[in-house]
């Protein structure tokens, strides 16, 4: 499934049932609960990490279409971009960006 496609159904969805779809800041807040729930079902080793991960696509594909972005060709321009910075490593081994891209 495209990003595009899960960004509206996922808006369908909170229309048809009569979810949020005004309130940006809840929205976030809603977010950060589902990043809690799939860190502690990921730390736990529960069966639904996935689930859960997938809460937290639900949630910023909303946010995303709350706001009017194309995810889709967002994500599209963020991977183009990382690919074209350039990594080195400070002293510790971290690695810091060199160039933007």
């Amino acid at each position: 499934m495209e990003i595009s496609s899960a960004q509206k159904l996922a808006w369908e969805n909170k229309v048809q049932k009569g979810f949020n779809i005004t309130d940006v800041p809840l929205e976030f807040g809603l977010l950060n609960a589902e990043v809690g729930e799939a860190f502690t079902a990921w730390r736990k080793d529960l069966p639904d990490f996935g689930e859960e991960l997938a809460d937290v696509f639900l949630y910023v594909v909303a946010l995303a279409e709350m706001n009017g972005i194309d995810l889709d060709h967002e994500v599209s321009l963020k991977i183009e971009k990382n690919v074209r910075r350039v990594y080195g490593r400070d002293h510790n081994g971290v690695p810091i960006r060199v160039t933007d891209g």
